[in-house]
C-alpha cells in the first residue's frame, strides 16, 4: 500500500502547487506508516523529480512519454488509475488547481473512490478530513468509507515543508491514446513572480484606480514586494487588466499569506475568493467600505498618496537589509 501523489510540470520544472501535495502526502504515509510516492507524466529531468525527497516523497515514477506533455485531462485520468493500481495505492493526493479539479474527480468516478475536495487538513485515524465550505466562510468535516480515497489539497493551505533527502527515481511505462484535444497554443505568464493560484503575496486593485492608466502604482508596489498583481472583477470586465488576473468567487480563488486591496470596496463575491488570505491589508478612501470588516489591517485615505509611500518604505526598508 502506498500514498500516491500526482506531480504537476510546466516548462520541465515541478510547479509550486505540488510541492505541497508532496508534503501533504508525505506526512500522510508518515501518519499510517506507508510510503508517499509521486508520478510525474511528460517531459522532466530526473534531478527535478529526486528533489521531491525533500518534501517527504520516498520515490518518484516518471512516465516519459511525450503524449503526456500537452495536457488532455482523459488521458491524465487513466494514467493516474493505472498507475495506482500498480502501485496498489489506497489514497491519491491532488493539488486542487485547474489540473486538479479537471482530473481527480474523473480518477475517484473510475476507481469508485469517495473524494474530498478543497482539504485543508490531514486525514484523521477514521479517515475524517476538514474541507473548505460555502465558498471558505466555513468549514465542514468529511469521512470517507471507500478502500481507495482522492483528496484534493487547497493550494497554500498546508505548506509546503521541506527537509531533506532526496526521492529515488523510477521509469514506468504508461500507455496514452491518441489524444481527441489539439493544442494549438500554450499562453503562460511570463516573468519571476508566481502565478495567483500559488502567490504568497498579491497586490490587488479595484475600481478606485479610476483607469488603467494608473496601474504603474500598483506595480511598482508589486515589484517592491516580489507579489503578484490582482483585480476586481469590475476592472476585469472593462479590460483595464487581463481576465486571469480577476479574483474573487467567479475569477480565481487565492490563500496568499498577504494580500493587500487597493480601492476595492469589498463585495461579497470578492471577499469569497480572497477571505483565506492570511493576512489582509485595506486600502480605501471610504471609511464604510464593506472590506474593512474582512480586514487584518485598514488605511482609510487616498490610494494615489499612500501607495507610492507604502513602496518606498518597503524599498527603504530592503535596502536597510542589505
Amino acid at each position: 500500500m502506498a500514498v500516491l501523489f500526482f506531480i504537476e510540470i510546466a516548462d520541465g520544472k515541478v510547479k509550486k502547487a505540488s510541492f505541497e501535495a508532496a508534503s501533504y502526502a508525505s506526512a500522510y504515509a508518515k501518519q499510517i506508516g506507508k510510503e508517499a510516492v509521486g508520478l510525474a507524466l511528460g517531459t522532466i529531468d530526473h534531478a527535478e523529480l529526486a528533489a521531491l525527497g525533500v518534501y517527504g516523497a520516498t520515490k518518484v515514477l516518471h512516465s516519459e512519454n511525450k503524449a503526456f506533455d500537452s495536457f488532455d485531462a482523459n488521458e491524465y485520468t487513466k494514467a493516474v488509475a493505472d498507475v495506482a493500481g500498480k502501485v496498489n495505492a489506497d489514497t491519491i493526493v491532488f493539488s486542487q488547481t485547474l489540473t486538479g479539479k479537471a482530473v481527480a474527480p474523473v480518477v475517484s468516478a473510475r476507481l469508485k473512490a469517495g473524494i474530498v475536495s478543497g482539504a485543508v487538513g490531514l486525514p484523521d485515524a477514521d479517515f475524517v478530513v476538514k474541507k473548505t465550505a460555502f465558498s471558505g466562510k466555513a468549514f465542514a468535516f468529511v469521512k470517507v468509507n471507500s478502500p481507495v480515497k482522492v483528496v484534493a489539497v487547497v493550494p497554500n493551505s498546508f505548506g509546503a515543508t521541506k527537509g531533506e533527502g532526496t526521492a529515488t527515481v523510477e521509469d514506468i511505462q504508461v500507455e496514452a491514446a491518441a489524444s481527441r484535444v489539439t493544442v494549438k497554443e500554450v499562453s503562460r505568464q511570463q516573468g519571476d513572480v508566481a502565478p495567483l493560484p500559488e502567490a504568497e503575496t498579491v497586490v490587488s486593485a479595484g475600481r478606485g484606480m479610476k483607469g488603467p492608466e494608473n496601474w504603474g502604482i500598483i506595480e511598482d508596489l508589486a515589484a517592491a514586494l516580489g507579489a503578484t498583481t490582482a483585480c476586481s472583477r469590475p476592472v476585469a470586465d472593462v479590460h483595464w487588466r487581463p481576465h486571469h488576473e480577476h479574483v474573487g468567487q467567479t475569477g480565481v480563488a487565492i490563500r496568499p499569506n498577504l494580500y493587500i486591496a487597493i480601492g476595492i470596496s469589498g463585495a461579497i463575491q470578492h471577499l469569497a475568493g480572497v477571505n483565506q488570505s492570511k493576512c489582509i491589508v485595506v486600502i480605501n478612501k471610504d471609511p464604510e467600505a464593506p472590506f474593512f470588516k474582512a480586514a487584518d489591517y485598514g488605511i482609510v485615505g487616498d490610494l494615489f498618496e499612500i501607495v507610492p509611500k507604502l513602496t518606498e518604505a518597503v524599498k527603504a526598508l530592503k535596502a536597510s537589509q542589505h
